[in-house]
């Protein structure tokens, strides 16, 4: 029986972005504004609407300024010599991939350090679980 793939999703808010690329909107809304391939549309009530291709670019200007260490002109120059090559997707993607191992690792460190004990499981978001009892009076 063929199974039902979820759709991809296309269009992202800023709180998704943020969620998505554990950055602050006031680090997005300033990197829009030094790096002109980040423009988001907004919708009609204002709000900025990021594509998947600009969150992937967000990844690689991540990955550039805090793990590659270059400075905001740094990471420019970087960008558009891979844009003039062609790679600047591949490179996107690849910064994606590179993040996404990274909290696949934290995570699974955490799990160790649950199961090991020397941590205690922490709720998920959501869940209503971290939220106090009800008092029986």
């Amino acid at each position: 029986m063929p199974t039902k793939e979820e759709p991809v999703q296309e269009f992202f808010s800023i709180g998704d972005v943020c969620a998505l690329t554990d950055l602050k909107p006031h680090v997005l809304r300033y990197w829009e504004s030094q790096f002109r391939f980040l423009n988001p549309a907004k919708n009609r009530s204002g709000n900025r609407v990021y594509q998947r291709r600009e969150v992937e670019l967000i990844m690689l200007v991540k990955h550039l300024l805090y793990t590659e260490k270059y400075t905001i002109d740094g990471a420019r120059q970087r960008i558009e010599e891979q844009r003039k090559a062609g790679s600047l997707r591949a490179e996107a993607r690849a910064a994606l991939d590179v993040q996404m191992i990274r909290d696949l690792e934290r995570q699974l460190q955490s799990i160790v350090r649950v199961l090991d004990g020397t941590e205690s499981p922490q709720p998920e978001a959501g869940s209503g679980r971290d939220e106090p009892e009800p008092s029986a009076t």
